[in-house]
């Protein structure tokens, strides 16, 4: 699983570069979509399938609006020669990338090993988890009383999505 998690990352990778060097505003959309699409395969790789839900229904809908917008608009963006300013840009960036590429490593080492979870949070919910809740069902007890204002959050993301395209179809309806 590490191997095909580290596969998708790395095309999440380049899909990002691509878009950062496309001319094409419209390739550009298409590779950013393959971050948040790459995000879902990770999500399902490691067993968060309600992660994938809201993150490929938000994907979906962002890409749809993003290609409404590049059609409506240019699709080409006018190339410039590259100044002073911006070759301070690009050392700035990389001196952050890799100041936050080893305050990560550094981190990653306080982590449990991968695939094998500590059970500090979990052994609260599965000895309790029955009597608290009053429920026969522990994934039910656990997911409506004890997560529910996590659940309550993706609906709410869910909803924000949904309502925002429809009032973007629906004013575009009225022109």
């Amino acid at each position: 699983m590490e191997l095909a998690l580290s596969v998708i990352l790395v095309l999440m990778i380049l899909g990002a570069l691509f878009a950062i060097h496309a001319r094409d505003l419209l390739s550009a959309v298409i590779a950013c979509s393959i971050i948040g699409y790459g995000l879902v395969i990770c999500f399902l790789l490691l067993k968060a399938p309600d992660l994938a839900i809201v993150q490929i229904v938000v994907e979906t809908i962002t890409l749809v609006i993003m290609v409404a917008v590049v059609l409506d608009s240019t699709r080409h963006e006018p190339y410039s020669k590259p100044d002073k300013q911006d070759y301070i840009s690009i050392a700035t960036t990389i001196i952050i990338i890799v100041a936050l590429f080893f305050i990560l490593k550094s981190a990653i080492g306080t982590l449990d090993t991968f695939g094998e979870g500590s059970m500090r949070m979990a052994k609260y919910y599965v000895e309790g988890a029955a009597g608290k809740t009053g429920s026969a069902n522990l994934v039910t007890g656990i997911i409506f009383d004890f997560r529910g204002y996590d659940t309550l959050g993706e609906a709410t993301v869910l909803v924000t999505a949904v309502l925002g395209v429809l009032t973007i179809l629906r004013i575009k309806g009225k022109k």
